[in-house]
């Protein structure tokens, strides 16, 4: 079992970033729920035919944002996404319309899903330079 991730290993972002952000993504989504068992770190090592300290560092960095907690015997569980700060109750649920909207609309406009993540990941980088 794979959690639903893939690899691209002609990717420039190493698998170890392609696997925490997969998994950031798919708990964020609530497609990972909490409570949700995640692959042993040998076991997806494995599927994704990958060295297990790839994944055991994707893992890491999810157990240190506070999505994912590690258990000797219990093994690997989802926490849930990140809280919401106080005082933004509808954030989360707002911006999830908003990205639907931005979904449907790309779709309709027939851009590809991983065009939409570039995309979006370079507005995101044109906008954090104007917020510096």
């Amino acid at each position: 079992m794979t959690a639903g991730i893939t690899l691209d290993l002609s990717d420039p972002v190493p698998p170890y970033e392609q696997i925490r952000r997969q998994l950031s993504s798919l708990i964020a989504v609530g497609a990972l729920e909490p409570g949700s068992r995640l692959p042993t770190v040998r076991s997806l090592a494995a599927d994704l035919g990958i060295a297990a300290g790839t994944v055991a560092r994707a893992y890491k960095e999810l157990e240190q944002s506070g999505l994912i907690e590690s258990r000797r015997r219990n093994g690997t569980i989802v926490l849930g996404p990140p809280r919401a700060p106080r005082g933004v109750a509808g954030g989360d649920a707002a911006v999830m319309a908003a990205l639907d909207d931005v979904i449907r609309t790309a779709r309709s406009a027939r851009i590809g899903d991983e065009s939409l993540v570039d995309l979006l990941r370079g507005r995101l980088a044109q906008t954090s330079k104007l917020d510096s």
